[in-house]
């Protein structure tokens, strides 16, 4: 889903060849939405690289298992850190 365009904008400028922005200009690749579309599936190829890397490493050096005193520990851990932020 594209950009609801009640949030807020940020213009850019940008400086491409004289070739390439006429061709990107005659196939209709430099519109907002066209533009907007291209960086979100870029965005999202590098999103899943990353998570696919990260698979790859933990697959080859898992993380031993946890105790079940080890996951309460982290969890209280975790909430105490919620309580601190939350100002409570």
């Amino acid at each position: 889903m594209l950009s609801d365009y009640n949030n807020p904008m940020t213009n850019l400028e940008i400086s491409l060849p004289d070739d390439v922005a006429r061709a990107a200009k005659q196939a209709g690749l430099l519109t907002p939405y066209a533009l907007e579309q291209m960086l979100r599936e870029r965005l999202r190829a590098l999103q899943l690289a990353r998570l696919d890397e990260a698979r790859d490493r933990l697959a080859h050096a898992p993380l031993p298992a946890m105790t079940a005193e080890e996951i309460q520990a982290e969890i209280d851990n975790y909430r105490a850190e919620q309580r601190v932020a939350a100002g409570s």
